[in-house]
């Protein structure tokens, strides 16, 4: 099973979208970037939500070089959401971004959220980067605050990334899998395992709202252009690509039928006005 077989970025007749979400632990650009910007770019994401994105010197130059190498464009995150970080392609419109923190237990690290709401064909989606604690109980207190800013969003369709620090089995995996869909436990595709030391587990997902439908998710295989070596070198985590289609919202698809109809009459227009012009000639 190869990337090929997953379904490319579409907008349907109505105004739903085939969205493509990759969620990738980048360690901080640490490792080999070239193939970082590889991997990325064969996985031909509308979204990249980024867990370990740089943080401290120049770290905007650094996301910046690495949204150019892939053909995105930096969208929110980085240091300001103390890691979390999205980038996009050019097919979605930003409508807004925010990137709050999650509350702080020294001397373990700050954690935070890089959220956006985007249009894309016909949809609105929002999402949502996060990364969780290594300390097991805040965690599961950590979880708690990643469904509240799922439910802060505001919008009916929500895709959320992250490296979990833990396995689907364990309780703060368990607790967001409760309520939103684990994207590979629903739609199997590809690869399991993210993390490349032992013990090898499924640590990092994706998840979304019950409304958006998983076409298939997991680590990719077989991508253009990209060796197993450049998996490795890349970083520390494996790449999580999943395909949802996420349903047209009222308002877009009402728009997307107005212009429908504007350049159907449009073009009826001008076909009358030549027949016209031939009756008169």
């Amino acid at each position: 099973m190869t990337v090929e077989d997953l379904p490319s970025s579409a907008t349907e007749p109505g105004g739903s979208a085939v969205v493509r979400v990759l969620s990738y632990n980048i360690r901080s650009m640490r490792d080999d970037t070239a193939a970082l910007a590889r991997v990325i770019r064969a996985c031909a994401p509308d979204l990249v939500l980024v867990q370990e994105a740089p943080r401290f010197f120049r770290w905007r130059k650094a996301a910046a070089r690495l949204a150019r190498a892939s053909g995105l464009v930096y969208v929110t995150g980085g240091a300001t959401a103390a890691g979390p970080m999205i980038l996009s392609s050019l097919r979605a419109h930003v409508e807004r971004v925010e990137d709050p923190l999650m509350p702080h237990r020294p001397p373990l690290h700050q954690r935070g959220f890089a959220t956006a709401v985007l249009r894309i064909g016909g949809a609105r989606l929002a999402a949502v980067s996060t990364h969780l604690s290594l300390s097991p109980a805040e965690r599961y207190e950590q979880a708690g605050y990643v469904l509240d800013r799922v439910a802060a969003m505001g919008e009916p369709y929500v895709v959320l990334g992250g490296d979990f620090n833990e396995p689907p089995d364990r309780p703060g995996f368990s607790r967001i899998a409760d309520v939103l869909q684990d994207g590979y436990a629903t739609a199997p595709w590809g690869a399991e395992i993210t993390n490349h030391r032992a013990p090898f587990q499924r640590i990092d997902a994706v998840f979304s709202t019950p409304g958006i439908e998983v076409l298939g998710c997991g680590v990719p295989l077989g991508l253009p252009g990209v060796n197993e070596a450049d998996l490795y070198a890349a970083t520390d985590h494996m790449p999580v690509l999943a395909a949802l289609r996420v349903p047209a919202t009222a308002m877009e698809a009402e728009a997307e039928g107005d212009a429908e109809t504007e350049a159907g009459a449009d073009a009826r227009a001008g076909a009358e006005a030549e027949a016209e012009a031939e009756a008169a000639g």
